[in-house]
């Protein structure tokens, strides 16, 4: 695993937002696939990296960055890492649009230098170049990760930011675990009348999952300053039928490759079960041939 520095990038307000550090699992085999992981609120990409690292996928090559050090509103204006502004882990919390557009700007500016770093000598050009069409790109993500990755996928099925800029990377695979929709409500009118979007939106292939179980939460970093000891209650960080109607509004709006999985045991946190059908579902929906 290896890291680089943090790195700036701008909002369509034109306001810049501060990206931490960003953690790289290089593929332990052929590199197939690219995918960026975004972590939750609260977190780092370090945490994710390192179990990224052991999963049993090795063409993937795995870029978890860090979320810009922010004012979040739920917090009471205390700064912590996040992709965008939250007031409510609800159907009626405020959309952060330029806190959204700036972090899926990030995501995909870190995709298109896929695959800058490649192993290939630059004196095979061409086959520099059947790589570049063969390696498959995806972006996924946990809680507030898993928001943003579904937003990343509304502006590929748009094929533009909201700002009009083009979304040019072509995402094959969308993943996201105890999440939810960004801009549901808007979803529908943004995708009417663009050309090609209903295509875009019906051949991307996502995975959404969520528990609904009752447990101790263990999402602690978020929360690190509120909870000083552990506490039972069920996945009320993100409910499971706020989950449940975000996977049913995707589907709605033209997404028809959508796979939604429910777990009883689970809580705000993943399990060996969840990352498995993860693994299962990455293999078959990017043609992984696992050497």
């Amino acid at each position: 695993m290896s890291f680089t520095a943090p790195s700036a990038a701008p909002s369509a307000a034109g306001r810049t937002f501060d990206f931490g550090r960003t953690y790289v699992v290089r593929p332990k085999g052929k590199h197939q696939a690219t995918i960026v992981w975004l972590h939750g609120l609260g977190d780092n990409g370090n945490s994710w990296s390192t179990l990224l690292e052991t999963l049993p996928l090795p063409n993937i090559k795995w870029i978890c960055p860090t979320a810009p050090q922010r004012p979040v509103t739920l917090f009471g204006g205390f700064p912590s890492t996040a992709w965008f502004d939250v007031n409510d882990l609800s159907e009626n919390a405020n959309d952060d649009v330029h806190g959204l557009e700036a972090s899926a700007t990030y995501v995909a500016s870190l995709l298109a230098n896929e695959p800058a770093d490649s192993e290939l000598s630059t004196l095979v050009d061409m086959m520099i170049l059947l790589l570049i069409r063969a390696l498959k790109l995806g972006v996924g993500g946990f809680s507030m990760g898993a928001a943003t990755s579904l937003y990343c996928a509304t502006c590929f099925a748009r094929g533009k930011f909201e700002n009009g800029n083009q979304f040019s990377q072509n995402i094959s695979a969308v993943v996201g675990l105890s999440g939810w929709l960004p801009c549901a409500k808007t979803l529908s009118s943004k995708l009417e009348g663009v050309a090609e979007a209903s295509g875009r939106a019906a051949s991307l292939p996502i995975l959404l999952c969520h528990g609904k179980g009752v447990c101790v939460c263990v999402y602690a970093r978020a929360y690190i300053r509120f909870l000083y000891t552990p506490v039972n209650l069920r996945d009320d960080v993100v409910a499971y039928k706020f989950g449940e109607k975000s996977a049913e509004k995707v589907t709605s709006t033209g997404f028809r490759d959508v796979t939604f999985k429910s777990y009883a045991t689970l809580g705000h946190y993943t399990i060996p079960e969840e990352m498995d059908e993860v693994c299962a579902w990455l293999s078959s929906k990017m043609g992984l041939d696992g050497k």
